[in-house]
């Protein structure tokens, strides 16, 4: 068990908490932390999980957690569950995440990632146990720009792709919804706290989704096969999943204890400024595995949808949150490598991410990060 997180503790033990996404790879790793934080945790997800093999399935979360099937398009169903469980807290994560796939299907995605924000939003206005909503969008929300620095959470919002623009609209209307039906002038009649979290290129253990850089480095160095680089010299701002994470939690206890002051938008970024290319990502994934090789893989068949060049400033969660990465990229890597190496060989993978976890937190109380004193 985490020790002695003293805020957090405070507002997650004994919590009832919803997490729509619970078995995604995100979702599973955020489980994961609330449970040793001691929380109620209630999730919602489709029926069948999002990959084969999954994080959710080699730590057996179903066994440990109010495990709930359905989709977040289906709104009856969703105020059903949280009007029967009554969370005070919800992280929403559920989305379809894949660009690609959004190119191939868009309907689906407007439909999960706008539509299911609203029908979540309007499920909380609709019912009256929720006090706190984190809403995870990711940093594709922003007009590309092309620019050097990075974008801040004040910058115009875009998309010139499907699973950009639906991500966009979910922003609005996390936007419309808190300002005409929980105003931070009336906070005290409606005691509700809205935000939304922007971060990119999310990596971990556990990540084995198609058309993302690590995972598919990881399922190649398994094979002993050659990584397929797509784009080696894009620029992302990759950081461990734990990162943001950590804002997630943070925040969701500021909105709980501080309420409308920080119900807003934020950016949860990495400690590398500058990012690093996909190229960098893959050869060091390989060093730190042992052996393998990467090749610039074909990719003319692929619509050309990605950016070159897509950066995040966390600026203001560091002056408001006292918030700020932990692990070079270089460590998450090495963290990343060492998951996968457990997993291969069959251990206890629930005790294998609650020790990163605990880990994590490590590094951050060494750094005197106040979420995690």
């Amino acid at each position: 068990m985490i020790g002695h997180m003293n805020l957090l503790n405070n507002t997650f033990a004994n919590q009832t908490v919803l997490i729509t996404g619970h078995t995604g790879f995100k979702g599973s790793w955020l489980t994961t932390w609330l449970l040793q934080l001691r929380a109620k945790v209630v999730g919602y997800s489709l029926p069948d999980l999002p990959t084969t093999p999954s994080n959710f399935a080699a730590m057996q979360l179903d066994r440990r957690i109010t495990d709930i099937r359905g989709d977040i398009r289906d709104y009856a169903k969703l105020h059903q569950v949280i009007a029967e469980h009554k969370p005070s807290i919800i992280f929403h994560l559920a989305a379809q995440p894949i660009v690609l796939h959004a190119v191939r299907q868009p309907k689906e995605s407007f439909d999960a990632n706008a539509g299911g924000t609203v029908n979540l939003l309007e499920a909380v206005r609709t019912t009256n146990s929720v006090r706190a909503v984190v809403a995870i969008t990711t940093d594709k929300v922003y007009r590309n720009q092309e620019w050097l620095w990075g974008y801040r959470e004040s910058d115009t919002l875009g998309g010139h792709d499907p699973y950009s623009a639906s991500k966009a609209m979910a922003e609005l209307a996390i936007t419309a919804y808190r300002e005409t039906y929980f105003p931070a002038h009336r906070y005290g009649e409606h005691g509700v706290a809205i935000a939304s979290a922007r971060a990119g290129n999310v990596i971990g253990g556990g990540d084995f989704a198609d058309y993302r850089l690590v995972p598919d480095c990881m399922k190649a160095l398994m094979a002993g096969q050659p990584i397929e680089v797509r784009n080696p010299i894009s620029v992302r701002p990759w950081q461990h999943v734990l990162e943001p994470l950590s804002g997630y939690l943070w925040l969701a206890a500021k909105l709980l204890h501080e309420g409308a002051a920080f119900a807003e938008a934020w950016n949860f970024g990495p400690l590398e400024q500058k990012g690093i290319t996909t190229q960098a990502v893959a050869e060091t994934l390989i060093a730190l595995w042992g052996n393998g090789r990467f090749l610039h893989a074909n990719t003319d068949h692929l619509p050309k949808i990605e950016t070159g060049l897509l950066r995040l400033s966390w600026d203001k969660a560091a002056a408001r949150l006292n918030w700020r990465p932990v692990y070079s990229w270089e460590e998450a890597l090495a963290e990343i490598v060492a998951w996968f190496q457990a997993w291969q060989q069959q251990k206890d993978m629930y005790q294998i991410c609650c020790n990163h976890i605990e880990a994590y937190i490590q590094q951050a109380r060494d750094l005197k990060l106040e979420w995690s004193l």
